[in-house]
């Protein structure tokens, strides 16, 4: 339980980081404030899509060309969050299952299920994990290809020669 308290904490900050990344890549495609990083996973049933809306807008906005046609890594969010609900749902059954057995094929049956639940829970993890690393690259590439911000205006000192101008 510490390890995915943990493991979550840290998830929701980077979420919340590239989040606010994607504000200074493509303000106008982001359709939710940098705060439903955090609040979007905290909210019953809205938790369901609202972060994975923001995980799409933050794809966008990493990409080179924002309002280009189809996203990069389009399939791998939709893996993975498709998965990690699958895998919530199968788990809730999967605990019912073993609190409902009462005889020992019963409790046999259940933790083949939940050890089943288990394994999608591994799979979900290693897409996120993928889905994380390939955003991060992705969000580091653009940074890198140049600065999002325009440069300042050199002006001469005063009193001083105007540079470029011939005497």
């Amino acid at each position: 339980m510490v390890g995915l308290i943990g493991t979550a904490t840290r998830f929701i900050i980077w979420f919340h980081r590239v989040r606010h990344n994607a504000e200074v890549f493509a303000p106008d495609v982001q359709r939710r404030t940098p705060g439903w990083a955090i609040g979007g996973w905290f909210i019953p049933f809205a938790n369901l899509w609202i972060p994975r809306g923001i995980a799409q807008d933050v794809l966008r906005a990493g990409r080179p060309d924002p309002w280009a046609g189809e996203l990069r890594h389009q399939r791998l969010l939709n893996s993975w969050w498709g998965l990690w609900i699958a895998s919530n749902i199968f788990d809730r059954l999967a605990a019912q299952r073993y609190d409902a057995a009462e005889d020992p094929q019963a409790v046999h049956d259940a933790a083949g299920w939940l050890m089943t639940g288990s394994v999608l829970e591994i799979v979900a993890a290693v897409l996120a994990l993928l889905f994380v690393r390939r955003l991060t690259a992705d969000q580091n590439a653009k940074a890198m290809a140049g600065n999002p911000f325009p440069p300042e205006p050199q002006y001469p000192t005063a009193g001083g020669p105007v540079p470029g101008v011939g005497r």
